[in-house]
């Protein structure tokens, strides 16, 4: 497939989310397999690079991808969030989620939105950012008061595009009002439907999709078994011990779609929410080069309508035991 469009932003058809890079995602890694797994990415042709501020402590994650990327930072989009690491002495504005957690915190009051995005542009090593996105929208702060201080850094040249990400349909319209948004950040994948209300807002709207989690945490890959201490998905529901197994029969027939077709159950997962629209670009994340190839080769496999119809029928019994939303209504 040739690049895609997220507003006037063009990507490639599948990015990299570099989320897992950093540890305590899941499990440890060390700087080496890092920045091996985001040059094993931009090779195989991953043109964004998703990450945010509070990915691993102290900023790990941006430094990182900053470390990766010098000497190449012009051949990919990069994207980062803020919001979710909220600064010593500033307020947590605190707000439900389904995992076993229970909440998370944020703070996008918007005078300190300039602090984020100056701290992320030291770690990641730039002098700009081509798409910047509130990582949650702040319960306590108008989220177009959020979005403005952001069209401000647009304005000054530190920002190229404005995403928004884990918004309703009325909040993605509230922030194009205040700016143009070039692509909205939300959990999609055969694990977790989009909302149909912001799909359409975003396609009436012009701006393009990214998908977080498209491989459901690797649960669409067909090879988790089980979770190790130190891995995020152990506050997941869907991946306790009891419903993940549950979950590995129900998906049987999803993987022998897979088979038949001779690609991995992740390229057939991907491949379906390329399908799904023309404007989607999913981010999965890997530390394995050779799983990094498999993923982005899935922007090649083409699926008629009849086996469309198939995976349609096969999703409509698949019923994934456990909430799999991470945002709570």
């Amino acid at each position: 497939m040739t690049g895609r469009t997220l507003g006037t932003l063009v990507s490639s058809p599948i990015g990299f989310g570099a989320m897992v890079l950093s540890p305590g995602m899941y499990g440890e890694i060390d700087e080496r397999r890092g920045q091996d797994a985001l040059r094993a990415a931009i090779g195989a042709g991953a043109r964004m690079i998703d990450t945010a501020d509070a990915y691993g402590a102290d900023g790990h994650n941006e430094q990182l991808v900053g470390r990766a990327l010098r000497g190449r930072r012009d051949e990919v989009v990069l994207a980062t969030k803020f919001g979710l690491r909220v600064p010593e002495g500033a307020e947590a504005h605190r707000f439900p989620v389904h995992f076993a957690f229970g909440e998370l915190a944020v703070n996008c009051e918007p005078e300190r939105v300039r602090g984020y995005a100056e701290q992320s542009l030291r770690n990641l090593g730039t002098d700009v950012i081509d798409l910047y996105y509130p990582h949650f929208p702040d319960p306590q702060v108008p989220f177009e008061e959020t979005v403005g201080a952001v069209a401000e850094l647009i304005a000054d040249g530190l920002v190229r595009h404005l995403g928004v990400s884990n918004v309703t349909a009325a909040q993605l319209r509230a922030a194009h009002a205040v700016h143009p948004v070039a692509a909205v950040q939300t959990q999609w994948s055969m694990w977790q439907p989009i909302d149909p209300e912001l799909l359409a807002a975003a396609r009436e709207l012009g701006i393009g999709a990214v998908a977080w989690s498209p491989l459901g945490g690797g649960f669409l890959t067909g090879t988790v078994r089980q979770v190790a201490e130190g891995d995020f998905r152990q506050h997941h529901a869907r991946f306790s011990a009891e419903n993940l197994a549950a979950n590995n029969d129900r998906y049987a027939p999803l993987r022998a779609i897979a088979a038949e077709l001779g690609v991995t159950p992740g390229q057939l997962a991907l491949a379906w929410l390329l399908h799904q629209d023309d404007h989607v670009v999913p981010i999965p994340g890997s530390r394995t080069p050779a799983h990094i190839a498999e993923n982005q080769a899935a922007a090649e496999l083409a699926l008629d309508a009849a086996t469309l119809g198939r995976i349609e029928t096969a999703l409509a019994a698949f019923a994934p035991v456990g909430e799999g939303a991470l945002l709570k209504d």
